[in-house]
């Protein structure tokens, strides 16, 4: 539990305009589906919700050396868990306020929104989600002009 939540911690610590709480219990999600070998590079927090007036869908957000990860722990039982692996990745769409920001990542398979992250927080996300995917679709062969011709 310690190296991710102290990650999530700061991220917090760093921005605290961006809405999110009960991160342990989303920590421990995240932890729980963590593959043998997969390391956390990168981890924050935001809404998973377009709504303005929406504040109980906060998710932890983790960049791993293999994929992307999004964790919330329900209320009462159960949890919600998405893995975007990078052959699924489309593209990535930055939506910034006065306040806040909004993240866009286009998947194959869906169209996730997270806000209410501080405005300041855009740049090194966008920059870590970007940077991670670029590097592993290279290694897949992904997006590549030759392999389309």
């Amino acid at each position: 539990m310690g190296r991710l939540y102290d990650m999530v911690k700061a991220f917090k610590r760093q921005y605290p305009l961006t809405i999110g709480w009960r991160l342990k219990a989303h920590c421990k999600i995240i932890e729980k589906h963590l593959n043998p070998g997969e390391e956390v590079n990168f981890a924050f927090v935001g809404q998973k919700t377009e709504h303005t007036l929406d504040f109980i869908a906060t998710n932890v957000v983790v960049l791993t050396n293999r994929r992307i990860l999004l964790a919330q722990k329900r209320l009462l039982f159960g949890y919600f868990f998405t893995a975007v692996t990078p052959d699924l990745f489309n593209d990535l769409k930055v939506k910034s306020g006065i306040f806040w920001t909004k993240i866009y990542i286009d998947t194959a398979k869906e169209f996730i929104v997270l806000s209410k992250i501080q405005k300041k927080a855009s740049d090194i996300i966008e920059t870590n989600i970007t940077e991670y995917m670029m590097r592993e679709k290279k290694k897949y062969g992904l997006n590549s002009y030759k392999n389309r011709v």
